[in-house]
């Protein structure tokens, strides 16, 4: 309820990916820190056209959602690299 997220604060937030590796991460694959432990999950994907790159959004922990903070996508079974942006893409 918003009465606990008040007193407990926020522990998820929105941000931007871009993949540092060749691969387009899809909905509902999982976010990583370098461990290995699971920080979130992707909610939207695509290879931009325009910006010529592999991008996608999704919520992660908190401690993990400054800008140029990298990341892990779990595909398949490879763990692919990937850096907090800001968003709107650029």
């Amino acid at each position: 309820t918003l009465e606990e997220l008040k007193v407990e604060g926020i522990n998820k937030k929105l941000v931007g990916l871009e993949m540092l590796e060749k691969s387009i991460p899809r909905h509902d694959y999982e976010r990583k820190d370098g461990d290995g432990a699971k920080i979130g999950k992707v909610t939207s994907d695509t290879q931009s056209p325009s910006l010529n790159k592999a991008i996608a959004m999704g919520y992660v922990d908190a401690d993990y959602s400054k800008i140029g903070t990298q990341v892990y996508i779990k595909v398949r079974d490879k763990l692919l690299t990937a850096k907090v942006v800001k968003i709107p893409f650029e």
